[in-house]
């Protein structure tokens, strides 16, 4: 073990806010620390600075909290049904029809139209809209499918845009009362799940690199390297 994971070689538990080396291996440590010149660097064994501790906590929490949002998010065909709906709306069809434009003009005039027209109404997914804007030709190819789910009169927040794509989402939310899983997006995304471990696995790694040190009560005399 001690071959292939040296961080543990001589790991010791019983004084773990002291020191998590075992006494002979402090000893060896201190006496490498005060005998040899280190290429002359002469580091005293101080704690880490408090103030380096709660930045990298602040960093970590602001992180946190800016990405809640962002986990795990995809656009759902619900964020879309209002484009489709103004899509087939006679005043887009009139310009999507206009001949004296070009197609690459119609399209871009008639989803300013659409965006336009979303913006001056309150919806819960205007901040998404915004996020995860489309093009005409995407909202062509994805309008037949949303309509077709509407029809359904299935929940179209369970269905996310993959791409040009409308599929059921994969996400593991709650069951219902018949059996079925609800496919929408838990407030506590597996993304967090991951930065968590990979947060905690790194500080009790700088924990244990630390702590392998002699305890901060002792302090190297830098006389004695030559």
């Amino acid at each position: 073990m001690s071959k292939f994971l040296p961080l543990f070689d001589g790991l010791s538990l019983s004084k773990p806010l002291a020191s998590m080396t075992a006494a002979d291996k402090n000893e060896t440590a201190k006496h490498i620390w005060e005998h040899e010149s280190l290429g002359g660097i002469a580091e005293n064994n101080n704690p880490l600075p408090r103030p380096v501790v709660g930045l990298l906590l602040l960093t970590f929490l602001t992180a946190m909290a800016w990405t809640f949002p962002l986990y795990g998010q995809r656009p759902s065909a619900a964020m879309y049904l209002d484009y489709v709906t103004l899509m087939n709306s006679a005043p887009v069809q009139k310009v999507l029809s206009d001949k004296s434009m070009s197609s690459a003009d119609r399209d871009k005039k008639a989803m300013e139209m659409i965006v336009g027209e979303l913006e001056q109404k309150d919806s819960k997914y205007s901040f998404q809209r915004i996020q995860h804007p489309i093009t005409m030709n995407d909202l062509r190819i994805m309008a037949p499918k949303i309509i077709e789910l509407n029809n359904q009169h299935v929940d179209l927040e369970e269905y996310s845009i993959i791409g040009r794509d409308v599929s059921l989402a994969n996400f593991e939310g709650n069951y219902r009362a018949d059996g079925t899983r609800i496919h929408k997006q838990p407030w506590w995304d597996k993304g967090y799940t991951t930065a968590v471990c990979w947060f905690l696995g790194f500080c009790i790694a700088v924990i244990i690199a630390v702590k392998r040190l002699p305890p901060i009560t002792w302090q190297p005399d830098h006389t004695i390297a030559h």
